[in-house]
């Protein structure tokens, strides 16, 4: 009798966490997180309900989770590690890098398209708004704070300024432009974003002689 080797369940497991993701992304995306169901999703993903409620509690939970995988993708394709601003010793420079990708991930129909109806649905549904910004938001503001302070550390930034707040002056905007599409997001936009948070709008003195 021939043994037949064992099926292989990680891969399988992968395989079916993969296509769950993709399918309540592009759910959520089709139809808006309202109408987007356990249900749907297990059935896009080819999967039944029961395998998603073993790895997740919620839709919720599924859809946060999908959102940092894309996160993940979308910096390896850029080639930058996930979850990192880099530190080269040029402020400017790391800002603008990281907020490039940004602007590459918002324009990205993989995420645009279930990003926006996530953002429309939290303005209304204020547990899944506090939930994602909580959970999938705040550590990505905090990579800010961190580089920030950093900066602060080595005499980049001004000491009493409050990283928070600080950070908020080029991302808030970028967001802010996005999503009620007040006008084009692009490199040029962004860069020009860190130059004014970074240097101001005020007239510069004139250097002396």
């Amino acid at each position: 009798m021939v043994n037949k080797p064992a099926p292989d369940t990680t891969r399988r497991s992968e395989k079916s966490r993969r296509a769950i993701y993709d399918a309540a992304l592009a759910l959520v995306g089709e139809v808006g997180y309202p109408k987007t169901t356990v249900e749907g999703i297990a059935a896009r993903a080819g999967v039944g309900k029961q395998t998603i409620y073993r790895w997740w509690p919620s839709k919720a939970a599924v859809l946060l989770e999908a959102f940092l995988d894309l996160s993940r993708q979308a910096a390896q394709e850029a080639g930058q590690e996930p979850y990192a601003i880099p530190d080269t010793g040029d402020l400017a420079a790391d800002l603008k890098a990281v907020l490039r990708i940004t602007v590459d991930q918002l324009l990205d129909p993989r995420f645009e398209v279930p990003s926006r109806a996530l953002a429309a649905e939290g303005v209304v549904n204020e547990p899944l708004g506090r939930r994602f910004v909580t959970e999938l938001l705040e550590p990505q503001l905090q990579l800010y704070v961190d580089r920030l302070r950093a900066a602060q550390d080595a005499g980049d930034v001004r000491a009493g300024v409050d990283p928070r707040i600080a950070l908020e002056l080029f991302v808030s905007p970028l967001a802010q432009r996005w999503l009620q599409h007040t006008g084009p997001i692009s490199y040029d936009y962004t860069d020009t974003l860190v130059e004014y948070a970074l240097h101001g709008i005020a007239p510069q003195p004139p250097r002396s002689a």
